[in-house]
């Protein structure tokens, strides 16, 4: 499933592209049809996301929301636009881009009212300005429950996946297995700003690297990480492998259905 960073790199490129303009909705599929009849034609007013949802408002009381799950991928095209292949469940066309959107797990019309209510669900998301550590804090703070568990539940934090969970818990020593309420408050807000640095950096790349320069295979003198993934981590799908720091072979399990990855050494429990 796309991390939270992707999301708003789509959400940018979809601002720059199709905001402030009228814009053509369709569904080639059916799916979305009702719904994109409402929007067609009309100004698309922006774009943002939130965690991992993607919001096309085009008000008043109308914004697409699409969630990707696990199989759902936009296509960005330039025309002409071409006949549509395959189910695309939602098509946007704009002055000189086009867009097709296939396999989302969420692709829906909501009013305002119900796009306030999916906000509240939501826990802060550090690539948003108005993202609030506290109040992940406020959940952690009382947790008996795992930091990982925790940082991967999107009502406490909006955006993190299993890759960003793994790699922030890495570069801040702490063991996958520490209770929330067990996690001092200055380290939370260091782990909050680095989950924004690390997000903010996947968001210009398109890519997940959360590696130190000193880390990185020029300086290391080692072989670029080779993953369908990309990028450049410390644990995330490294497991049996030598740890980059200490040399310790990175240990995996599965916590709450999820594959965890930390490294012994340098994550003392």
């Amino acid at each position: 499933m796309p991390e939270g960073h992707t999301l708003h790199r789509l959400a940018r490129l979809h601002q720059r592209r199709y905001a402030g303009s009228a814009v053509e909705v369709s569904s080639p599929q059916g799916r979305f049809a009702a719904s994109a009849s409402i929007v067609d034609g009309r100004v698309l007013e922006r774009s943002e996301a939130h965690g991992k949802h993607l919001l096309h408002v085009y008000g008043p009381d109308a914004t697409v929301h699409v969630h990707l799950g696990l199989y759902g991928k936009f296509a960005e095209h330039q025309h002409p636009v071409l006949t549509p292949t395959g189910l695309v469940r939602m098509r946007l066309v704009g002055a000189t881009h086009w867009t097709d959107l296939r396999g989302p797990a969420r692709c829906e019309l909501l009013t305002d009212v119900e796009v306030a209510a999916l906000r509240a669900r939501l826990g802060p998301d550090p690539l948003r300005k108005d993202g609030d550590p506290e109040l992940a804090w406020a959940k952690i703070s009382r947790a008996r429950t795992p930091i990982a568990v925790l940082l991967l539940d999107q009502k406490v934090i909006a955006g993190a996946g299993n890759i960003y969970r793994a790699e922030v818990l890495y570069r801040h020593g702490l063991h996958p297995l520490l209770a929330g309420r067990d996690l001092p408050h200055e380290v939370w807000k260091d782990v909050w700003t680095d989950l924004g640095v690390l997000m903010r950096h996947g968001v210009r790349t398109g890519r997940i690297d959360t590696v130190r320069p000193e880390h990185m295979p020029e300086a290391m003198g080692r072989p670029p990480r080779e993953d369908p993934h990309g990028g450049e981590v410390y644990v995330y799908r490294r497991t049996g492998q030598p740890c980059l720091v200490c040399g310790t072979p990175v240990a995996a399990s599965e916590l709450a259905g999820r594959n965890l990855y930390w490294c012994p050494t340098c994550q003392p429990a």
